[in-house]
């Protein structure tokens, strides 16, 4: 068994006041050096809060459950690689058929963990899978050929994904919900944030299911069959109060075969479904093209249980080549608006 490099990262005492005192030294965090062939769960459970866990360059063959608060993952980047063993599942997370889990204990979140710099790839179900886990930050992760989603979030708080690349999961390449297990009314995120990320070749490049308080900005979202989806239901609280803007929605026309819970997908841009007091706006959404229901530039479409959209407004976005429609309402509610738009047709006629 190879012996787990540890390094020491020190924090040094400053100086502080004109020279008469010192202050104590902060706590000191170790840096986990982790090496192919080495196990990084080892790594993990050795780790103490505030610590950083190191993965060199190479290819790891397992999956890795996190539960230490303020723990450190981080790769090298593109050269750094996780992807399934062909051993027996060591941990829960194994047996659910993901890469990396971030899991909170019942009842307490797991706080301020961050997974950064490395790819996740091939496995059934996740690439990077969270519950329970709150300022969650993920971060330069390429999240690829994953069955379901490339990341996913559920019962999480204040989670930032920034600049990821998600390509070619077999549904979402970020997947953010209250929960997956029962039905219950959205959730507040208290600020989840998913920006500056790459999705493509998706089944949908982003859904938000069932939550409150949440951005989707700046995104760059091409080639999967839909492109941001917002879902909502009968619950209670409703899901709404979110923002989708700045992101660019472009040609999102791969096709993809109905499930048990959705129809065929293809050409869809941005799809509102059942929520409430959601801003969409600013974003650039264009030539999104398909025969589905849910085909169109910006699209609001009633639940699947039979729920309106309400109160929601679409502005100052920049619409183009979309089929049926730039924008859509297939709706009744009257308190939807649409302002500021650059369009050139719509459905029902003069939203643009």
């Amino acid at each position: 068994m190879r012996k787990l490099h540890i390094a020491y990262m020190a924090c040094t005492a400053a100086l502080v006041g004109s020279g008469i005192g010192a202050a104590p030294p902060a706590a000191q965090h170790r840096v986990h050096m982790v090496l192919p062939g080495e196990s990084i769960q080892r790594a993990v459970d050795a780790a103490a809060p505030g610590d950083t866990v190191q993965l060199m360059a190479g290819t790891y063959h397992e999956s890795v459950k996190v539960t230490t608060p303020g723990l450190t993952l981080r790769g090298l980047g593109s050269s750094t690689v996780i992807r399934p063993s062909t051993k027996k599942a060591a941990n829960s997370c194994a047996e659910g058929g993901n890469g990396i889990c971030v899991v909170g204990a019942k009842g307490h979140y797991v706080e301020d963990v961050t997974v950064a710099f490395l790819t996740v790839t091939g496995f059934p179900k996740t690439g990077v899978f969270a519950v329970g886990a709150d300022r969650l930050t993920v971060r330069k992760v390429t999240a690829a050929d994953n069955g379901v989603w490339g990341i996913a979030q559920e019962r999480s708080l204040r989670g930032e994904f920034r600049g990821n690349t998600l390509l070619n999961n077999g549904d979402a390449g970020l997947f953010l919900a209250n929960t997956v297990k029962s039905e219950e009314g959205a959730a507040d995120t208290k600020g989840t944030l998913v920006a500056h990320n790459r999705m493509e070749g998706n089944r949908i490049g982003v859904t938000v299911r069932r939550l409150r308080n949440l951005t989707v900005e700046d995104n760059a979202i091409a080639g999967n069959c839909a492109g941001v989806f917002v879902v909502g239901d009968e619950n209670k609280p409703r899901a709404g109060a979110l923002t989708v803007r700045g992101n660019r929605v472009v040609a999102n026309n791969k096709s993809c075969p109905k499930t048990d819970r959705l129809e065929a997908l293809q050409g869809s841009g941005i799809v509102v479904t059942g929520a409430e007091d959601t801003l969409v706006t600013r974003n650039v959404v264009r030539d999104n093209a398909g025969k589905s229901s849910l085909s169109g530039g910006i699209v609001l479409f009633k639940s699947f249980v039979g729920m309106a959209n309400e109160r929601n407004l679409i502005s100052d976005n920049v619409l183009h080549g979309n089929s049926p429609a730039d924008l859509v309402d297939t709706g009744t509610a009257k308190s939807n608006t649409f302002e500021g738009n650059r369009c050139g047709a719509s459905k029902p006629a003069g939203l643009c």
